[in-house]
């Protein structure tokens, strides 16, 4: 146990050594693309957050580092998204006036609220909760985040006017309400900003091609406002409609302080687990969407303890609550980032640009920006792994469509909500309906190996049946129902061999199940055998009794010892008769035709 708490608090000590000359230049480039973007996105969201415009830096600065140090993804960058800014906005705008010193303490105090939870759960183990995230819901939520960044960015592409922290469907009413006024500058600087992006990934896949896409755009929206300028481009008005990012303050993240009075905790405790809940789940879905892209490995609780420190260590340098970026992190492996050594340099890169080349990154087209992004939800929509879905599986589809959809069209913590109760709706309907077949031996297979019984003959006194799965409470009423249509279609099978090395867990419910079964096979003169019952399921039967009031004349570990043995229990007279003869020991019994004894058939 101390070890793991160990690694705990030194996991980047696993992937250090892998760090070389190599893993640098990767992870330096794909930093360097991620600082530029996160430029205009940071001030985005602090004011979807209600926050001052600063904070949302800030939020990509400290808790970038920490979470990359401290968490278990290569490739997962954590700041400020609009999600969370969203969540924050709505919790903590009843509370106070957003952008005042209170709103900004309150949100420092549950931002480190937030944090000592996720940590409290990391160190706790609580990592297995995110199993419960199917393969669909991660595809479909990752699809449908796609889907949202990119519309997220159709007014800046388009340099429409629109009001931020939109849905899905309002955005598209939006932009269709304002076709006529969309900007022809704004859509060449960033078709051509696509274009250059496009081309530099297909035909120069070495060189970055997000910055060499940004710098396209950037210099054709100078171009654009030196010939406005000069008066070439819109003499009548004598402006572009090219919106550049603006001022960005040059400022490191200062020193702050939380609230840690009772009535503070009180006041925003429900608001903190809510919180900590949905950033979790953002934070982990989007670790394991990118750990299914490049095969890594996610823990679960290092990942959350990794979140929680980031926010505790955040709140004290002015950062509002952080979790992972859908944007940053697709950005930031899309760009070729190796280790979490890309993360920290992000977020040591924007300290340093912040301060030095602020008012250079100031004019930068949003055009640009939002092309910039455009690429990076294409490249995070799962195609392949939707299509094999698709012909797989039809509950799987079903999942992912609904979380696609939940994800577009609801808050993005109830589309993961919705995939995982929709996932365990199908498990749950899946592990409740065990295989029950009837299985009989078969003369054309290899040493008469025993198939499912379909057209072949079965025995008239034995029934031979296998279970396969769980034989659990929410189980035996499908399992009971099967076994009584059995023996309903087969009234003279008295006797029954139940085929149970598949089960391996049985409880107190399932137990009782083949307890009734065994008293009504017994009433009617038969008996009920097991076959290969594996050291769980009988521990159960051992120490509840039931292997006592079965006999242990009732358990085989061969089909062969258990068949001469039940064979032998059979009614001789019906044997005389019997046609079927589908035991090797059958050759034994002679075969009454018009009253004379033949022998036996072979098979």
């Amino acid at each position: 146990m101390m070890r793991g708490l160990w690694r705990s608090f030194v996991p980047f000590l696993l992937w250090w050594p892998e760090v070389d000359r190599s893993t640098l230049k990767a992870d330096g480039l794909a930093a360097l693309t991620g600082t530029i973007v996160v430029l205009p996105q940071g001030v985005a969201f602090a004011t979807i957050a209600g926050m001052p415009p600063e904070y949302g830096l800030y939020a990509a600065m400290v808790p970038a580092i920490v979470a990359a140090l401290f968490g278990s993804s290569r490739q997962l960058v954590s700041g400020p998204t609009t999600a969370a800014s969203i969540v924050l906005f709505s919790t903590l705008s009843t509370l106070a006036v957003p952008g005042t010193e209170t709103y900004v303490r309150y949100a420092l105090t549950l931002t480190f609220m937030v944090g000592a939870v996720q940590l409290a759960m990391g160190l706790a183990r609580l990592g297995t909760l995110v199993n419960f995230v199917s393969h669909s819901v991660i595809v479909g939520f990752t699809s449908g985040a796609g889907v949202l960044i990119a519309a997220s960015q159709l007014k800046s592409f388009l340099g429409l006017e629109m009001p931020g922290g939109l849905r899905f469907y309002e955005v598209l009413i939006h932009v269709w309400n304002l076709l006529g006024d969309i900007d022809p500058d704004s859509v060449i600087v960033g078709l051509v900003t696509l274009a250059v992006g496009i081309g530099f990934k297909h035909y120069w896949p070495r060189f970055p091609y997000m910055i060499a896409a940004l710098v396209a755009g950037s210099l054709l929206g100078g171009i654009i406002e030196f010939f406005t300028y000069a008066g070439f481009l819109h003499p009548a008005s004598g402006e572009s409609g090219l919106r550049l990012v603006g001022e960005v303050p040059a400022t490191l993240p200062p020193l702050s302080m939380p609230d840690f009075s009772l009535a503070a905790f009180t006041q925003l405790g429900p608001a903190a687990l809510a919180v900590t809940l949905f950033a979790l789940t953002e934070a982990v879905s989007i670790s394991r969407s990118l750990a299914a892209r490049t095969g890594e490995l996610v823990d679960g609780n290092q990942e959350f303890v990794g979140q929680g420190l980031s926010n505790i260590v955040g709140s004290f340098f002015s950062s509002y609550v952080a979790t992972g970026s859908f944007s940053r992190s697709a950005l930031n492996s899309g760009a070729g980032a190796r280790t979490p050594v890309a993360a920290i340099l992000a977020g040591i890169l924007l300290m340093g640009l912040v301060v030095l080349v602020a008012p250079l990154l100031a004019y930068f087209p949003m055009p640009a920006m939002a092309a910039i992004l455009f690429l990076v939800a294409w490249g995070i929509v799962d195609f392949h792994h939707i299509r094999t879905i698709i012909r797989a599986s039809k509950a799987d589809t079903a999942v992912l469509w609904a979380t696609f959809a939940a994800t577009l069209l609801f808050p993005l913590d109830f589309a993961i909500i919705l995939g995982v109760f929709l996932s365990l709706i199908i498990y749950l309907r899946q592990v409740s309906r065990p295989s029950v077949v009837m299985r009989v031996p078969d003369p054309r297979q290899p040493k008469r190996r025993f198939s499912t019984a379909g057209s072949l003959p079965q025995c008239p006194q034995l029934a031979i049946v296998r279970i396969d799965g769980a034989l659990f409470f929410g189980a035996v009423s499908y399992v009971a129902e099967r076994l009584r249509l059995i023996a309903k279609r087969n009234p003279l099978q008295k006797h029954l061999l139940l085929l149970i090395r598949s089960v391996s867990y049985l409880d107190v419910a399932g137990a009782e199940v083949l307890a009734r079964e065994v008293r009504m096979r017994r009433a009617a003169g038969g008996q009920v055998y097991f076959h290969q019952v594996k050291e769980g399921p009988m521990e159960i039967l051992r120490r509840g009794g039931y292997h006592d009031e079965f006999g242990e004349e009732s358990f085989f570990l061969s089909k062969s010892e258990a068949i001469g043995e039940v064979f032998g229990r059979l009614d001789r007279s019906v044997c005389l008769r019997c046609e079927a003869r589908i035991f090797n020991e059958c050759r034994t019994v002679p075969k009454l035709d018009d009253g004379e004894a033949k022998p036996a058939r072979d098979g």
